[in-house]
C-alpha cells in the first residue's frame, strides 16, 4: 500500500478560509472534491518549507510563518495519507489556480456545505469545533 506524507494549507484572509476544488483525478473518490491546498513533502524538506513551496507552486501565493494545526491519518482504498495541516494567514485573496478547477472563500461555519475529500473532513471538523 502506497503511503503519502503531505502538507495542507488552511489559508485564511480575515474571517474567510480558502477551499479549492480538485479536477479529474486518478482516483474517482477524490475527483471534484474540495480540499485544503498542498502536496507532498520532498526529501530533506521540513513541513513548513514544503507548505510554503507547494502554495507558491499551486496558487502563486506567498505564505509566511505557517502555524501547525493538526495531523490527519486517512486510509483511502488505494493509499494511506498522513496530512499535516497549517494555518496560513494572508493579507489578500489574490491567487492563481494552477491545479484546481474552482476556489471558494468561506466562513468557518460554511465549510460543511462543500463536498470535501475524506482526508480533509477532520480538519474542517476541528476548525468548526475551535470556532465554537
Amino acid at each position: 500500500m502506497k503511503k503519502l506524507n503531505v502538507v495542507a494549507a488552511i489559508i485564511q484572509c480575515g474571517e474567510e478560509t480558502l477551499c479549492v476544488q480538485r479536477g479529474p483525478a486518478k482516483f474517482d473518490y477524490i475527483t471534484n472534491k474540495y480540499e485544503f491546498p498542498g502536496g507532498k513533502i520532498e526529501v530533506g524538506e521540513t513541513k513548513e518549507s514544503a507548505i510554503i513551496r507547494e502554495i507558491k507552486e499551486e496558487l502563486h501565493l506567498d505564505i509566511i510563518e505557517p502555524q501547525f494545526f493538526n495531523t490527519v491519518h486517512h486510509q483511502y482504498p488505494d493509499f494511506l495519507i498522513t496530512m499535516h495541516s497549517f494555518i496560513c494567514p494572508v493579507e489578500h485573496k489574490g491567487l492563481t489556480l494552477t491545479e484546481h478547477i474552482d476556489q471558494k472563500w468561506l466562513k468557518i461555519d460554511q465549510l460543511h456545505t462543500l463536498d470535501w475529500a475524506a482526508a480533509d473532513i477532520p480538519i474542517v471538523e476541528k476548525l468548526q469545533t475551535k470556532q465554537k
